[in-house]
């Protein structure tokens, strides 16, 4: 039941907060990754090399592929796609951490477009 009010497009938020054990293997990981992309140019593959080498969150945001979470989900495409990595302070324990603080403000029925 489509309607000319209803989009076709969903925005899906994902945050996820990782915790590296060995940022050695996520390292060589990425390089491999980087390595293996036959579309990039020497001068970018130069740039995400050094990039990949010095900060482990880069690292991470090469091997980490908003297409690969929604590829086999039937009936959808991936129109868009952004992300970034960052190094952060983590407590669990801590309430700015509680994953449902951005959802007080907003009805769940809007925020996925329903009703």
């Amino acid at each position: 039941m489509s309607t000319p009010e209803t989009s076709r497009f969903v925005r899906l938020r994902v945050e996820l907060v990782l915790e590296v054990d060995d940022a050695d293997a996520v390292t060589k990981a990425a390089l491999r990754r980087v390595a293996d992309d036959s579309g990039m140019q020497a001068d970018e593959r130069a740039h995400a090399e050094n990039a990949v080498a010095e900060d482990t969150a880069e690292a991470l945001a090469h091997l980490v592929d908003p297409f690969d979470l929604v590829s086999e989900v039937p009936g959808v495409e991936l129109a868009q796609a952004s992300w970034s990595s960052e190094p952060i302070d983590y407590d669990p324990d801590s309430p700015e951490w509680d994953l449902d603080e951005d959802d007080d403000d907003v009805d769940d029925d809007e925020e996925v477009g329903v009703g």
